[in-house]
C-alpha cells in the first residue's frame, strides 16, 4: 500500500512538473529520428511536412469592407506567384489568405491563428500597417519571417524585428515626394492637412506636412477624420474657411472618396485632393464619379515592362476578370513577395532520412532577409540588414476622364 502511494505521489508530482514547464511553440516540430542535423542547431527548429502535405504561405489582409479590394487584389496576386512556384523537392505550396480587417485586433488574431498552424512558415504581409504591428511580436515569438508588399510606414523598419521584411517603399520617401510635388509642382501654397488617425495616415501626413512647410508653404489647418464615419461636412467646412490651395489626405479610399464628395458642398470645389496610396484604385472612382477629376494620388513606383509582367497580366486578367493594377497598386507586389517566400523555403528546405521535408525556421528567416538583386514583376530588390527591401519613389498619378493615369 505505501508502494503505491508512493507511485501515486511520484506520478501526480511528474504531472504537475509537466504542466509547469514552457510548451514548445506550435510551430517548432519537435526533432525526430529522420531529422537533419539542421533542426538541432536552428534556434526556432524546423517546419516538418509528410509527403502529400502542402507548404503554407499566409497572408493577413483586409478581405472585405470598404478596404477590402486591397486585401482580394494583394491575394490574388500572390495566389498565382504561389502556383508558378511549382514544388518544394516535391511538395507543394499553398496561400492561406485571412481576413484581418486592416486592424491591430485582426491583425493580432490572424498572427494567433498562424503560429498555430504548423505548416504555416513564411507571411506574404501583413498589408495594412496597424494589422502589421499588432502582429510582427507574435512572429517574432514564433520565428516566422514576414515580407509585405505593401507596408510603407516609416517606422516599422526601424523597431528591431527580425522578422519582418518589407518589398513596398517608404512613407518617408512618399511624403516627402507629396510635399516636393504639391509646393514645387502644382505650386500650392497653403495646404489643409487631413488624415484617418492611424499609423499611415496620420504618419504619411505628417510627413507631408513637414517637406511642405520645408519647402516654403504653409500648413493652414490639420484635421483628424474618425474612420467609418460618412459626413465629414463639419471638418471640411472648418477647413475650407483657411481657403487652402489643395487638401492632402493620408488614409483609404472608403474615407477619402467621401471626403472628395464632400468637399464640393462645404466651399473647397476650387481646392485640389491630393491622396496617397491607400485612396488608389477602381473603389474610389467608383464612388467620386465626376466630383474625382483632378484628384492626385502617390503610388508605388511603376513596375518596369517584362514578359513575365506581361504574362502575370493575362494571368490575373483570365482568372479574376480585373486587370491587373485597377483594384489597387500593389498586385505586382503581392506576387512579388509570395515569390521571395517561395524561393527563400526552396534554398532551405531538407529531405529527411525518414522521407519527411524540414524546413528550418531561423535559416528561412535569415534567407529571405538575404534577399538581394531579385527581379520581380514590380522591381529588383535587395534587402538591407533592418529588412528594408525597396528605396524606391512613388509616381504621381490623376483622375482624367474617370480613370487613374500617370503624370509625366
Amino acid at each position: 500500500m505505501k508502494s503505491l502511494k508512493f507511485v501515486v505521489v511520484l506520478v501526480l508530482v511528474s504531472i504537475l512538473v509537466t504542466a509547469c514547464q514552457p510548451s514548445a511553440a506550435p510551430s517548432q516540430a519537435a526533432v525526430v529520428s529522420g531529422a537533419p542535423d539542421v533542426c538541432t542547431s536552428d534556434a526556432f527548429g524546423c517546419a516538418v511536412f509528410k509527403p502529400g502535405e502542402v507548404v503554407k504561405l499566409g497572408m493577413g489582409a483586409p478581405m472585405t469592407g470598404g478596404n477590402g479590394s486591397y486585401g482580394v487584389d494583394i491575394s490574388q496576386g500572390a495566389s498565382i506567384a504561389v502556383t508558378d512556384a511549382g514544388d518544394v523537392k516535391g511538395w507543394k505550396f499553398a496561400l492561406d489568405a485571412q481576413d484581418d480587417g486592416g486592424t491591430a485586433e485582426g491583425g493580432a488574431s490572424v498572427a494567433n491563428k498562424f503560429v498555430t498552424d504548423p505548416a504555416i512558415v513564411a507571411i506574404a504581409g501583413h498589408i495594412f500597417t496597424d494589422a502589421t504591428r499588432a502582429a510582427m511580436p507574435i512572429y517574432e515569438k514564433a520565428g516566422i519571417p514576414m515580407l509585405s508588399p505593401s507596408n510603407t510606414v516609416a517606422d516599422l523598419t526601424t523597431l528591431g524585428s527580425a522578422v519582418f521584411n518589407r518589398i513596398a517603399f517608404s512613407d518617408t520617401n512618399q511624403g516627402n515626394a507629396a510635399g516636393d510635388y504639391l509646393f514645387n509642382t502644382l505650386k500650392v501654397k497653403d495646404l489643409a492637412i487631413l488624415h484617418d488617425g492611424s499609423s499611415y495616415g496620420k504618419g504619411l501626413a505628417d510627413t507631408v506636412a513637414a517637406q511642405f512647410a520645408k519647402d516654403g508653404g504653409t500648413v493652414v489647418a490639420t484635421q483628424a477624420i474618425t474612420p467609418g464615419e460618412t459626413d465629414f461636412t463639419a471638418v471640411l467646412s472648418a477647413v475650407a474657411s483657411k481657403n487652402p490651395g489643395a487638401v492632402y489626405f493620408g488614409g483609404y479610399a472608403a474615407e477619402g472618396s467621401i471626403l472628395v464628395n464632400q468637399m464640393k458642398q462645404t466651399g473647397l470645389e476650387n481646392a485640389v485632393f491630393f491622396g496617397d496610396d491607400g485612396t488608389y484604385g477602381v473603389d474610389f472612382l467608383t464612388h467620386v464619379g465626376a466630383n474625382g477629376e483632378g484628384a492626385f494620388a502617390t503610388i508605388a513606383p511603376a513596375s518596369p515592362d517584362s514578359a513575365a509582367k506581361t504574362a502575370f497580366n493575362a494571368a490575373y486578367l483570365a482568372q479574376f476578370g480585373k486587370e491587373a493594377g485597377s483594384l489597387s497598386p500593389y498586385t505586382w507586389a503581392g506576387y512579388d513577395s509570395a515569390a521571395i517566400l517561395a524561393n527563400a523555403v526552396k534554398a532551405v528546405a531538407v529531405v529527411g532520412s525518414d522521407g519527411n521535408l524540414y524546413v528550418p525556421r531561423a535559416a528561412l528567416m535569415a534567407a529571405v532577409r538575404a534577399t538581394k538583386d531579385y527581379v520581380g514583376l514590380s522591381g529588383t530588390f535587395t534587402c538591407q540588414s533592418n529588412g528594408e527591401c525597396n528605396a524606391g519613389l512613388p509616381q504621381f498619378v490623376v483622375v482624367q476622364n474617370g480613370a487613374w493615369v500617370a503624370v509625366q
